[in-house]
């Protein structure tokens, strides 16, 4: 079997990457590392934990001595590395967590996987952004040819990740791809992100914080579509490259909001309205972008994936996951995450 390491597995996007994986391709023998910090989670993967092909490894992808011993004893044929310090606010309050994660993290990987993968048949594949390529005005979508600006301690610790990666490829003949994605959601989702935090607060009557007057733009991918593209590109995306994935769904945060409060209202069954009421403003994010937009043609045209859930109908069965699941919702919006969001919001 090929043991193929996964990094970042029990977060929301890993979540759906290790158990579209682990199903199906039982010939790998996925393995999840992982640091288990706050947004790290292992009972979103529970319906999987016992599967043959699947292991977890408690690892920092900083502990070098850790992570070497892992490629040496497993003997690593490939990674798909999706660990990350990934909210933008957080790097604004502490960057350096997001220097260390992101750039060191992926560094210590890129090493051991010089040193003990499989660099003949294997591949190293990152799993980016498209924050990388900075803010767009009312017009035009990134490519993969648009030029790094990245404008968060956040976007720039992923743009120098990237840098690193293609700079192992040109200089070690590492095989490698590199994709950049656009916002995802789905269900899983840790609640500092806009659509699973405002959710739970539409559910529990608690103001929805909006930056700014909401007008940023950002354009949303279905997490499962995410993951498909994932597969897709690590099966058969050329080494070198790099594939922009993006759901062709721009909504200004602003009518993503009020679109919640009206699907809300319906199932919870409030008076039209009622949850808009909860909308509050507050002072915009340092540095926020203007728009994200993602031209994903060269992966339909080349590789032939394109997104299969209009946004309405994967809006809905994201709500509905939430609804149905408040146990894990509550269970992840206790303790140090209540602490965090009293510091972002209530005093804004």
């Amino acid at each position: 079997m090929k043991n193929i390491l996964i990094t970042g597995g029990a977060g929301f996007i890993g979540s759906h990457v290790i158990r579209r994986f682990v199903t199906n391709y039982p010939d790998y023998n996925i393995i999840n590392l992982d640091s288990l910090t706050y947004a790290g989670n292992l009972e979103n993967l529970r319906d999987i934990e016992t599967f043959a092909n699947y292991e977890f490894v408690k690892c920092d992808i900083t502990d070098r001595a850790a992570i070497e011993a892992l490629f040496t004893s497993k003997k690593i044929h490939s990674v798909i590395h999706l660990a990350a310090e990934s909210h933008v606010d957080r790097s604004i309050t502490n960057p350096i967590d997001f220097v260390m994660t992101n750039v060191v993290g992926t560094v210590v990987l890129l090493n051991a996987f010089k040193a003990h993968g499989n660099v003949t048949e294997g591949r190293f594949y990152h799993v980016s952004t498209d924050e990388v390529y900075g803010t767009l005005g009312d017009d035009g979508k990134f490519t993969e040819e648009t030029p790094y600006d990245p404008n968060s301690p956040y976007s720039a610790s992923k743009a120098s990740s990237d840098h690193f990666v293609r700079a192992y490829h040109e200089t070690f003949k590492l095989p490698m791809v590199i994709s950049n994605c656009s916002n995802n959601y789905g269900s899983h989702q840790f609640p500092e992100k806009l659509i699973p935090l405002m959710i739970h607060n539409i559910k529990n009557n608690k103001p929805l914080p909006v930056y700014g007057k909401g007008e940023n733009i950002r354009d949303w991918l279905w997490v499962n579509d995410h993951a498909k593209a994932i597969d897709v590109i690590f099966h058969s995306g050329k080494n070198g490259e790099t594939y922009n994935i993006g759901g062709n769904n721009e909504w200004k945060n602003i009518d993503l909001v009020h679109k919640l409060c009206e699907i809300m209202d319906q199932k919870l069954g409030r008076d039209a309205g009622e949850s808009a009421k909860l909308i509050t403003y507050v002072t915009d994010r340092a540095g926020h972008d203007f728009r994200y937009a993602i031209d994903a043609s060269k992966l339909e045209n080349e590789l032939g994936w394109k997104p299969s859930v209009a946004f309405d109908q994967g809006f809905e069965k994201t709500i509905d996951w939430y609804l149905e699941n408040e146990a894990w919702l509550e269970n992840v919006t206790s303790g140090n995450y209540q602490a965090y969001y009293n510091n972002m919001y209530t005093n804004r």
